[in-house]
């Protein structure tokens, strides 16, 4: 009986608000999760059937540090979907749809050119709310997933990574805007 009084509480202090924060002009979009935080492989959606390919193991001794996936609707520099990083309490499964909202983006260089990665959280998550703007990212957490980006592909022939830093959520938020343009452009 006590722990059901305490579940009672907890439920009366979280409001609709909290659970349904407004949104204003925020931008809300659908990431699919390809890849869980903590794992190795290297999965990507084969978008003309719709199944997921493991494409490798990543070469190095290093872990994807977040989920990981794109911007459903979305066509990045690199010609693939935007990609996006999912910050949450606990890794979801490749083939999860979370509606989210951008807080931040690692712009990035690769060999193949603009290869950007959208920094996320999910839109209705009250325990994530702080987290409006990449300054409300611990700056821990900034290293770690830049740490990431800079070294995943070192021990992969013909690949590279070059020119990365991080920038905000208004610039996140028109580089997210700019890739939907970019799909309904190219015809598809």
């Amino acid at each position: 009986m006590p722990d059901e009084q305490v579940a009672d509480d907890v439920r009366d202090e979280i409001s609709e608000a909290d659970l349904n924060p407004p949104t204003g002009s925020q931008l809300l979009f659908d990431v699919f999760i390809e890849i869980p935080k903590g794992s190795r492989n290297k999965y990507e959606v084969d978008h003309d059937t719709g199944r997921l390919r493991l494409d490798r193991m990543l070469f190095t001794s290093t872990a994807y540090p977040e989920d990981y996936g794109f911007i459903e609707h979305t066509l990045g520099q690199d010609g693939d979907p935007l990609d996006a990083l999912v910050l949450l309490q606990a890794p979801t499964f490749p083939g999860c749809l979370i509606e989210c909202r951008a807080i931040g983006m690692f712009r990035m260089t690769d060999e193949a050119g603009g290869d950007d990665k959208v920094l996320c959280v999910p839109s209705h998550d009250p325990r994530l709310q702080h987290l409006q703007d990449i300054e409300d990212v611990s700056k821990f957490d900034r290293l770690e997933i830049q740490h990431f980006f800079e070294v995943y592909k070192d021990l992969e022939p013909g690949k590279s990574v070059e020119g990365a830093n991080w920038v905000g959520r208004a610039e996140a938020e028109a580089e997210v805007r700019a890739s939907f343009d970019r799909l309904k452009a190219s015809g598809h």
